[in-house]
């Protein structure tokens, strides 16, 4: 039987244990109740409150605008719906980088504030003081490296992370850095397979990839873009499920034609 289904409550030590057992980890955002209620009763194994709400919740074009206070909110409504899975909170640009003693104070909000499981933030090296200075405080810390989508400005694009060897090189000793800093997991963003497969058997804790290949512990997307909610965006990551946005839309079509044509509400629907 699966590590994960034997559990009540996934925790960061359930995803070493399913490293350890080479069980793969399913991971997907979520950024209000009613998703996260679905997506924790099918199963998920981490819950990750994106700061992709930015994107897909408030249409912002990048994620630097969500603010600390706005991850908490999201983050409160997804923790109130999770029963089972592991819930890990982004920590939002500008909320950790540079001062880690406002890193911890921000970590400290999300957790009391929102009752969230864990915090996630994006860089290596430049982060460390910041990481280790959070989980000192005993909240766990999950790596982002790769792609780091803060950091946007800085990159120009958001293409493929990591594919010259200088870039590579720096990956392999973030990577390492965040091991070492006490961090339970590393996300992988669009970076070549090859060199994904090659931190994931570097590392003792678990590598979730996004766009990184299969030779990862465990894999992650975002909901909206799964799920087809979010209208024409198709990376070559995405594998997409549903496409709600067509589906809802045929269900809206249809409940104003039933409205315009004063055939909704009926007999049935009435008291």
């Amino acid at each position: 039987m699966s590590v994960s289904k034997e559990l009540k409550r996934i925790t960061t030590h359930s995803l070493q244990e399913m490293k350890a057992g080479g069980e793969m980890i399913a991971m997907l955002t979520a950024y209000d109740y009613s998703t996260a209620l679905i997506l924790d009763d099918a199963g998920i194994d981490v819950l990750l409150v994106g700061d992709s709400a930015s994107n897909v919740m408030a249409g912002h074009e990048t994620t630097l605008p969500i603010t600390l206070d706005q991850m908490i909110y999201h983050a409160s409504s997804v923790v109130r719906a999770a029963k089972r899975a592991l819930v890990v909170v982004d920590m939002p640009f500008g909320s950790y980088q540079g001062d880690s003693l406002e890193a911890l104070h921000s970590a400290i909000r999300i957790m009391k504030e929102s009752g969230g499981h864990a915090v996630k933030l994006e860089g290596g090296t430049e982060v460390r003081e910041s990481v280790e200075r959070i989980i000192s405080a005993g909240i766990p810390v999950m790596g982002h490296l790769g792609l780091t989508p803060q950091s946007i400005y800085k990159f120009g694009t958001y293409t493929v992370r990591a594919k010259e060897e200088a870039e590579a090189n720096k990956l392999l000793e973030d990577a390492r850095s965040l091991q070492e800093a006490g961090c339970f997991a590393i996300v992988l963003e669009k970076i070549p397979a090859k060199l994904a497969a090659k931190v994931t058997a570097m590392l003792d804790i678990p590598v979730i990839g996004i766009g990184a290949g299969p030779e990862v512990d465990g894999q992650v997307l975002v909901v909206n873009d799964m799920l087809g909610i979010t209208n024409g965006f198709k990376p070559r990551f995405l594998r997409q499920y549903l496409n709600l946005f067509e589906t809802i839309g045929g269900a809206v079509g249809e409940y104003i034609k039933d409205v315009k044509g004063k055939d909704f509400p009926g007999e049935r629907e009435q008291y």
